[in-house]
């Protein structure tokens, strides 16, 4: 490698547009730089021809549904004279853009799930995603694909040479000749995040184990770089022989000979870092703003623009920052200390700076003594109570009555309630007496209410167990499981109420209407079939004798043929009445008959209220009538097989702005979870969490859609196969997000999530 001296990076200039995390980054050349974004946006930003320090944003390629990922460029050429951009995307698409004229020119469909990689392979493009596939497209066609590990793929590169790389959440990464394994990478210890070209000597990974390898590619680790506290998510390298990554811990560090020579903070998570050829480091910030940072001294910011960013820092931290369990900004400055303490050795804690600090009440000299600075574990444990120095999930204040002192009762989830009395009792000085009502105590205030009881007692400090008469001396203590306020869900939610006079009288209305219009006369009820329509609607609204009531099949292939003849914008009453003979035990097996025995007419239907543009109406009771399957388990195997048609006939619905719409879709993703995970469907599930995700990731939607998507996602963490997959999702900034919200089961389900992860 060229030794070089290194110089210190300083900031050089901000590209601010995105309105959400800039997720990845693409050097095109000299050209310009792309940029990806979780605000489903690529920006294309050109040099500003006035300013050469800085770029400004000359195009937005619009046409992902969900967050936009990975990026390649597509030097120009004859098709694309001013160059092409490849994007990947949440929404499995591969889109590939014309920069002329800023428009999509090819939609490469076939992912099942999130599309993580994208690299160019001479004409063709090669694709990795959740799915565990490689793709490789040519020419606007799929020509092969094939199942290239046996977890989500997180990055594919090429190398030099011309083999393709790709890096997995099974912790290797693999070198491929054409569909053939040539090599297998082994070493990291968590999922492979990024992989790029070490010039010269081979590859370069960066990995949610928290270091960066550099590899042989016969496979051999050349160096493993350590620093980073969090996932390592990019890495990059120059032809100096410098590497730069970026990571969940907000910095993006160089390295220069396997030693880390800097850090440069963020205010926020860096998802990706770029050199440019010049040298200067493009990175990638979950605030929105894409940095350039340079070692050129005409190209550094100026001093105000260094200063603004140093004040964006320093409140951010500020912001994060918790003392205590206090937010810092939120703590008094000196002025609380000329008011006087009321007792001996009260505390009191002030900012000072960036700090917080303790000060004691001496009573006898009047005045606030300087204990020292408090300090907080990192930023996920922030609203953790603080005993002893030591953080704890609970520190519970216990009056043992008897004119004795309060005491302070420390306790984590993962304790066992046992373990957790006996010591303190030890350490209390207090009876054994006391231990099954500490325990029950613990037991109800931490809300766990399935815990098995055991009397038996072990002396924490010699191991020795105290005898308890009638029971057996050597009972261990069973293990206290976490407990979950709002997961896992269990059962099917329906939607049950229906206006059965108001959806009528919608369906009178509309055969009137068709007999009055000569074209579509032929399309209308006769009088004896409107009359079976109402013998329906009455036999629905009589719910107490469901158990005995039944429907005659000429009355199930009516509501059928209507479905199938009517004009689209008049369906959706008649949808609605089968929404609501689906809940009734003779209604739904006969339905199941119809669906089985001729042309599957409930997919004909999915597919007629989904088709552009759908209708609010018909989108509503068409979720919901499929939503309602869900009571009847003889529609189970129906369900599971339909399961990726229906999803994606309703994938559009996470962002609907009709409520009623998004509540209806979230519940049909809630209730898919259950039904998957009873079916132990691993693809499936993972369908389910890519969609709950979608939801969840949504900023300014209704409280219960977001509610039931958080809850899917926590199932299918707690109880499905897919926690892997979840994690790999930056499930724990979802959860983070949500625990702040100020909707209580939000945050509750938020903090589940949180709780969740942190088991892995």
């Amino acid at each position: 490698m060229m030794d070089i001296d290194f110089k210190e990076y300083q900031l050089g200039s901000e590209l601010r547009g995105h309105e959400d995390d800039v997720r990845g980054i693409c050097v095109c050349d000299n050209v310009g730089i792309a940029t990806s974004s979780r605000d489903r946006t690529v920006r294309f930003w050109s040099l500003d021809p006035s300013d050469k320090r800085k770029y400004h944003s000359s195009k937005i390629l619009l046409g992902h549904t969900s967050f936009v990922g990975p990026l390649a460029w597509i030097s120009p050429n004859e098709e694309f004279p001013e160059g092409g951009l490849v994007s990947g995307g949440m929404d499995t698409m591969v889109l590939v853009w014309d920069l002329r004229s800023g428009e999509k020119v090819q939609t490469l469909q076939g992912h099942k799930l999130q599309v993580t990689g994208v690299t160019l392979d001479n004409e063709d493009i090669v694709s990795s995603s959740v799915d565990s596939t490689l793709r490789r497209w040519r020419k606007g066609k799929l020509v092969e694909f094939w199942e290239a590990h046996n977890a989500p793929i997180q990055t594919v590169i090429r190398i030099p040479s011309g083999e393709i790389v790709s890096g997995s959440s099974d912790t290797t990464i693999k070198l491929w000749k054409g569909k053939k394994c040539a090599q297998t990478f082994v070493g990291h210890t968590d999922t492979v995040r990024g992989l790029s070209v070490m010039p010269g000597v081979g590859i370069i990974s960066a990995s949610h184990d928290c270091t960066i390898r550099l590899w042989a590619l016969t496979g051999q680790v050349l160096m493993e770089m350590v620093g980073h506290t969090a996932i390592v998510y990019s890495i990059d390298s120059h032809a100096s022989g410098l590497i730069v990554s970026g990571s969940e811990d907000r910095f993006a560090k160089i390295w220069k000979d396997g030693v880390c020579v800097q850090s440069i903070e963020h205010p926020g998570c860096v998802w990706d870092a770029k050199f440019l050829e010049n040298g200067d480091i493009v990175t990638a910030c979950s605030d929105g703003v894409t940095r350039i940072w340079t070692v050129h001294s005409d190209k550094v910011a100026d001093s105000l623009e260094l200063e603004a960013y140093a004040s964006e820092l320093s409140q951010y931290k500020l912001s994060r920052k918790k003392v205590g369990g206090l937010k810092l900004e939120d703590l008094p400055g000196l002025e609380a200390l000329q008011i006087p303490g009321t007792s001996a050795g009260q505390t009191k804690v002030v900012r000072e700076g960036d700090n917080g600090v303790a000060y004691s009440w001496d009573m006898k000299e009047q005045k606030w003594d300087k204990l020292g600075e408090v300090v907080d574990g990192p930023d996920d444990g922030m609203n953790r109570p603080i005993l002893d120095g030591i953080q704890y999930d609970y520190v519970f204040d216990v009056d043992i009555g008897d004119g004795e002192p309060t005491r302070k009762l420390p306790y984590n989830r993962s304790d066992n309630p046992y373990d957790a009395a006996d010591k303190w009792l030890l350490k209390e000085n207090l009876p054994f007496s006391y231990r099954q009502q500490i325990v029950e105590f613990i037991l109800q205030n931490t809300g766990q209410k399935d815990f098995t009881l055991n009397t038996s007692f072990r002396d924490p400090y010699t191991g020795a167990s105290a005898y308890v008469p009638g029971q057996p001396s050597s009972m261990s203590a069973i293990p206290a499981k976490p407990t979950f306020k709002h997961i896992p869900k269990k059962g099917m939610l329906i939607f049950d109420a229906a206006q059965f006079d108001g959806i009528l009288k919608k369906i009178m209305e509309f055969n009137n209407a068709l007999l009055s219009d000569l074209e579509k006369k032929n399309l209308s009820m006769s009088e004896l079939e409107t009359s079976r329509v109402a013998a329906v609607v009455k036999i629905l609204k009589d719910t107490s004798h469901y158990h005995c009531s039944s429907f005659a099949d000429v009355d199930i292939s009516l509501l059928l043929k209507l479905l199938k003849a009517w004009p689209p914008a008049m369906i959706f009453p008649v949808i609605d009445i089968l929404r609501m003979t689906i809940l009734h035990p003779d209604g739904a097996s006969l339905l199941l008959k119809h669906v089985e025995n001729q042309n599957d007419v409930l997919m004909e239907m999915i597919e007629k209220v989904s088709s552009n543009p759908p209708l609010p109406a018909n989108l509503l009771t068409g979720i919901r009538a499929v939503t309602n399957l869900f009571k009847n388990s003889s529609w189970y195997s129906w369900l599971q097989k339909h399961r990726s048609e229906i999803l994606d006939a309703f994938s559009s619905c996470y962002s609907s702005p009709n409520k009623n719409v998004l509540l209806s879709y979230s519940t049909l993703i809630l209730n898919y979870a259950v039904l998957l995970i009873e079916k132990k469907d691993e693809e499936g599930q993972s369908h389910v969490l890519s969609a709950a995700l979608e939801i969840a990731e949504e900023e300014s939607i209704e409280v219960d859609s977001k509610y039931r998507a958080l809850v899917a996602i926590g199932t299918l963490m707690l109880e499905g196969l897919v926690k892997k997959i979840a994690l790999d999702f930056d499930v724990g900034n979802i959860a983070r997000v949500a625990k702040a919200s100020k909707e209580t089961k939000i945050a509750e389900v938020g903090a589940d999530i949180e709780l969740l992860a942190k088991q892995s």
